[in-house]
């Protein structure tokens, strides 16, 4: 992963596979905003590691990002998998057979 920065407002956002990652919160957005998709992610459960809260169940939703269409045609496809990475990359996957 690696930061980005905007040239219009220089601001920070981490890459993963050169797509943007924005959190907010348990809800993770993969892809870039600007494309046809994007898919948002939900922290579902976590569990310890030492000190820190891991995710162990993540929600996915494939999103149309269009305005054309109402929020419930948007849902193209949904999954659940077990930890952020499986869910990362299922989600790579599903963007890139979109394209």
């Amino acid at each position: 992963m690696k930061n980005v920065k905007s040239k219009k407002n220089q601001k920070q956002f981490f890459e993963f596979k050169s797509r943007p990652l924005v959190r907010k919160g348990n809800t993770i957005y993969y892809g870039d905003i600007k494309g046809k998709y994007v898919v948002k992610m939900e922290v579902l459960e976590t569990k310890k590691i030492k000190d820190l809260d891991v995710a162990s169940k993540v929600g996915l939703l494939m999103v149309e990002t269009s305005d054309k269409i109402t929020d419930s045609q948007k849902i193209v496809k949904i999954s659940e998998k077990n930890g952020l990475y499986p869910a990362l990359d299922i989600a790579e996957a599903w963007l890139e057979r979109a394209e």
